[in-house]
């Protein structure tokens, strides 16, 4: 009888053993599930902050000098006035920003000039719409090896951009020049072939324009883009002539059609066109670029 007590007594105390690594062991799977949780909702709000941070930024593609120069010095402040903060790509071509922008990679643009735009849409079948105009780049002969346009001798080596419309313009300014004549006078797609009277019997060097610079050592001549002169140093003494103030050419804020009234494309065209970056275009590049 003394023996079936103990055994009794043994049975009570294991039992509340059990229910103390019981209840031990739901609290404890209950603090494990708090910190799960918390855990997860502390990842959620990390992923929700990230989405908040890409969702103020603008990411615009340029190139180097002067279009991303603007950009940062002068829009970005205005921009973050906004609420947002502007990220300025470089790009040193004149086709990847095009298709950074209608792949989404990018929001905006800013390198080019209208006839550009409007050719590259039509040649790649892209979607991108000019919504503002910033300024104007004229484009300019520079002396190469032949220091004067009257020097020139016959057979003269010319440079020039091999991208549709700014080949066009090139040959737009020779013609200017009196060094040719085109076909058609008005024709934004001119290329060498184009030309009616070559007097000079001038011969055509065509590389992209990003390179013109680069072997203006190696030719008699060659138009540069005023963007990459200014990015390659050249000296305003190597300039025999300049297109006139009124070209059609202006450099305009670019998006993926059907981004016009986003709120980031709002943002962006107001700063970018707005009396301070006139200003500041004005002071540190007015020599060379009209607003």
């Amino acid at each position: 009888m003394q023996a079936i007590k103990k055994n009794r007594k043994l049975a009570a105390i294991v039992v509340a053993a059990l229910g103390v690594v019981l209840a031990f062991g739901l609290a404890a799977c209950g603090g494990s599930s708090a910190s799960s949780s918390a855990a997860s909702s502390a990842s959620s709000a990390s992923a929700a902050s990230s989405a908040a941070s890409e969702d103020n930024v603008i990411k615009v593609g340029a190139s180097p000098t002067p279009h991303a120069v603007i950009l940062n010095e002068a829009v970005a402040p205005l921009v973050e006035k906004a609420g947002y903060k502007l990220e300025v790509v470089e790009f040193t071509d004149y086709v990847l920003p095009n298709t950074a922008t209608e792949d989404g990679e990018i929001d905006a643009n800013y390198f080019q000039h209208i006839p550009y735009l409007n050719d590259f849409n039509a040649e790649q079948g892209t979607h991108l719409v000019n919504v503002a105009g910033v300024h104007i780049e004229p484009m300019s002969i520079y002396a190469g090896k032949t220091a004067s346009l009257e020097e020139l001798a016959d057979g003269a080596t010319v440079a020039v951009p091999n991208d549709t419309t700014n080949e066009a313009r090139a040959l737009l300014l020779l013609q200017t020049a009196g060094l040719i004549e085109l076909n058609d006078p008005t024709d934004l797609a001119a290329t060498p072939k184009d030309i009616k009277t070559n007097p000079k019997n001038l011969q055509f060097k065509e590389v992209e324009a990003a390179t013109v610079p680069t072997i203006l050592p190696d030719v008699d001549i060659a138009i540069i883009n005023t963007n990459y002169a200014i990015g390659a140093d050249l000296s305003k003494d190597l300039v025999l002539l300049t297109e006139s103030a009124d070209s059609p050419y202006v450099n305009v804020l670019v998006v993926k059609e059907g981004n016009e009234d986003s709120e980031k494309t709002k943002v962006l065209v107001e700063a970018i066109t707005s009396q301070e970056v006139k200003d500041y275009i004005s002071a540190n590049f007015g020599d060379i670029v009209a607003v």
